[in-house]
């Protein structure tokens, strides 16, 4: 139903390959970049979930440069898939959290390549200023970009218990101006924080209300040597199963507008340092439920949307 295929969502993938062509793949970048909310600058500690790898999936040799970084992914993805296009992405921890100048020089040198199409930038909302926007705007008249911001809950109690450092009105602020400039914005949300389901729904309702771009959808899940994996062994939360998880999806994506892009719903990283759910790693699984849960329902994402 969406981009001519049976998925009844608006897959990001598929969404890229109608757009350029040809399937576009993600070559995830280390920058070397840190975090205020790991550094002491907002507070100690981080947020309870986050790693000593700050949610990096595949990490790469620190030694190696961006550009070098983008050159070697891009021929390893060649080889395994044949791939044509892709797009740099700066995932872990907070890639603003530098100075501008510093900023310019690691996200041209990433799009050095010829076939590098575009760029998604992975941060916080608390570390974005004018003449950080200006950049990445600046960015965006040549190269497809998005800006990928973390907010987990639109909740600021979630936001205090998990030691997020900023609250729902910092994000506000910044999806605005971050519009304003004309960039893509994909917002990431976490689902299982000791919330209701009509807290998460609430959170989904807000982000269909405000039409963000893309949405990356997370289970919460534990891993070693978090603060997150001390509270699990104390009994301190539990986690959803397959199944429950699932069924949430379909009832949240029902209610996103049609254009909004799904840019992740299940993953399979972290497989070495997942504490719980003990299904985490089971990426296809999952989703082969939620098409077969769309199925039942004869539903698609959108079908509940209202827009406002």
């Amino acid at each position: 139903m969406f981009n001519n295929t049976d998925k009844r969502y608006n897959q990001f993938s598929e969404y890229l390959k109608q757009k350029f062509g040809v399937k576009v793949y993600k070559i995830t970048l280390d920058a070397g970049f840190s975090c205020p909310n790991r550094d002491g600058t907002i507070s100690s500690g981080g947020c309870i979930f986050c790693d000593e790898t700050g949610s990096f999936s595949r990490a790469h040799s620190s030694l190696l440069s961006v550009e070098d970084q983008v050159i070697e992914e891009i021929e390893n993805q060649r080889k395994r898939f044949k791939a044509e296009k892709f797009m740099s992405y700066f995932q872990a921890y907070t890639n603003t959290y530098k100075p501008v100048s510093e900023l310019e020089k690691i996200y041209y040198s990433s799009l050095k390549h010829p076939d590098v199409v575009g760029i998604s930038i992975g941060t916080r909302p608390d570390c974005v200023d004018e003449d950080k926007l200006n950049l990445i705007s600046d960015i965006s008249k040549d190269y497809y970009t998005w800006i990928e911001y973390g907010l987990q809950s639109i909740h600021d109690k979630t936001l205090k218990r998990i030691n997020r450092g900023h609250d729902y009105n910092c994000f506000l602020r910044a999806y605005e101006k971050t519009k304003e400039k004309g960039i893509n914005v994909c917002v990431h949300i976490i689902v299982g924080m000791w919330e209701t389901r009509e807290e998460i729904m609430q959170t989904v309702q807000e982000l269909a209300r405000l039409k963000v771009d893309g949405i990356k959808v997370h289970m919460l899940c534990a891993l070693q040597g978090t603060k997150l994996a001390q509270m699990y062994e104390n009994g301190e939360i539990d986690f959803c199963t397959m199944e429950d998880y699932t069924y949430l999806l379909c009832d949240m994506l029902e209610i996103l507008p049609p254009e909004t892009t799904i840019h992740r719903l299940a993953g399979n990283g972290h497989r070495f340092t997942l504490v719980a759910p003990d299904w985490m790693g089971a990426k296809f699984e999952c989703l082969n439920l939620l098409d077969r849960e769309f199925l039942r329902r004869n539903s698609y994402q959108g079908i509940k949307y209202s827009p406002q």
